[in-house]
C-alpha cells in the first residue's frame, strides 16, 4: 500500500470512529446513559453492516460491468423490495405479520430477491449466453415494470395504509431490528470472506474483458459468481434498513478519488470507512440538525443524485 493511501485510511479510519464517538455519546448523561447506548449501539452498527454491503457490492459491481456510473440499483433490486412491501399491504393490509414481524418479512423479501435475481441470471446466461449488458437492460426493464405496479397499487391502497408502505420505501436506522442484525453479520462477513479470495482478480478484471481473459482469467464465470455475491449483499442491506440507491454509487467513486491505488483490497477498506462516514454523518444531521424532519437516505439520495449528474456530465466531455 502507498504511503498517501495509507495515510488516506488513517485519516478515515479517525474519521469514522470520532463520528461514532459523538453519535454514542452526544446528548448523553448520567441519567439517560444506559438508554440511550441501548438504543444508538444497535443503530451504529446497522450503519457499519449496510455501508459495508453496499459499498462493497458497489465496487465489485463497478469492476465487473467496467463502469463507474452503474450501481447494483440497475438490476432491480431497489424497486423489487418496494413492490414486496407494497404487495403485502396491499393485498393482506399493514397488520399482516408479514409486515409486522421483522423476521418473516426479512426472510421473505431475502428469499424474493434471491429468487429474481436466480432467474434473470438463468434466463440471460442460458444456451452459453455471456452478454452482461444484457443482464443489465433486463434489469432496467424489470426496475421500471416493478415501479408502474408499485405506483398503481399506491394509488389504491387506503391513505392510513399508504403511511406505512411510505415508512418502507425509505431507508431508515430508527427502528433496527436487533434480531436481523446477528444474520446479516454472518452473510455480510461471508461474502466479502469469500470475494477477498478473488480480489487479485478483480484487479485484472478492471482493466477489461479481453485484457482479462488474455492474462488468464475465466472472465465469465468470475463475473457470474461476483453477482451471486453482489446480489446477496445488496439484498440483505436493503432488506435490514431499506433502499438506498445511490449511496453506493457515491462512495464508490469518492474511494477512487481518495485511494490511488487501482487494488480492490485498498479500495475495498477505503469504500467501506467512506460508506461509515457518509451514513453516520448524515444520521447526526438527521438526528441533531434537522430534528428527524427528513430520513437519511433522502440526503445520501439527494447528494448522490447530484453527483451522478456530474459524473455523466464529465464522461460526455471526454
Amino acid at each position: 500500500m502507498k504511503t498517501k493511501d495509507k495515510k488516506s485510511i488513517i485519516i478515515l479510519t479517525v474519521l469514522a470512529l470520532i463520528l461514532i464517538t459523538s453519535f454514542l455519546f452526544i446528548g448523553v448523561n448520567s441519567v439517560n446513559f444506559k438508554y440511550a447506548l441501548y438504543r444508538r449501539i444497535p443503530k451504529i452498527y446497522a450503519m457499519i453492516l449496510t455501508g459495508a454491503a453496499i459499498g462493497f457490492s458497489s465496487l465489485i459491481f463497478q469492476t465487473v460491468t467496467n463502469n463507474r456510473i452503474l450501481t447494483p440499483s440497475i438490476l432491480g433490486i431497489d424497486s423489487l423490495y418496494v413492490l414486496l412491501q407494497t404487495t403485502i399491504v396491499f393485498l393482506l393490509g399493514s397488520s399482516s405479520a408479514i409486515i409486522s414481524n421483522g423476521n418473516i418479512n426479512f426472510i421473505i423479501t431475502i428469499v424474493s430477491m434471491l429468487l429474481f435475481s436466480s432467474l434473470i441470471y438463468k434466463f440471460i446466461f442460458k444456451k452459453g449466453s455471456k452478454n452482461i449488458f444484457t443482464l443489465l437492460l433486463v434489469g432496467v426493464v424489470c426496475g421500471t415494470l416493478f415501479e408502474s405496479l408499485t405506483t398503481f397499487m399506491q394509488v389504491l391502497i387506503d391513505p392510513v395504509e399508504f403511511q406505512v408502505v411510505q415508512d418502507k420505501m425509505q431507508a431508515s436506522f430508527n427502528n433496527i431490528n436487533t434480531d436481523l442484525l446477528f444474520v446479516s453479520s454472518i452473510v455480510i462477513i461471508l461474502c466479502i470472506g469469500y470475494v477477498y479470495d478473488y480480489l487479485k482478480i478483480l484487479d485484472v478484471m478492471s482493466l477489461g474483458r479481453d485484457e482479462a481473459i488474455n492474462l488468464g482469467v475465466d472472465y465469465d464465470k468470475m463475473v457470474k459468481k461476483m453477482l451471486i455475491v453482489v446480489v446477496l449483499l445488496t439484498s440483505v442491506a436493503t432488506a435490514l434498513v431499506g433502499p438506498i440507491t445511490f449511496l453506493g454509487l457515491l462512495v464508490v467513486n469518492i474511494a477512487r478519488q481518495v485511494i490511488s491505488s487501482y487494488k480492490h483490497n485498498t479500495l475495498g477498506i477505503g469504500t467501506i470507512l467512506i460508506s461509515i462516514v457518509a451514513l453516520i454523518g448524515g444520521q447526526l444531521f438527521v438526528e441533531q440538525v434537522m430534528n428527524f424532519g427528513v430520513s437519511v437516505s433522502v440526503i445520501i439520495n439527494f447528494i448522490g443524485g447530484i453527483y451522478f449528474i456530474y459524473l455523466v456530465m464529465k464522461e460526455r466531455n471526454r
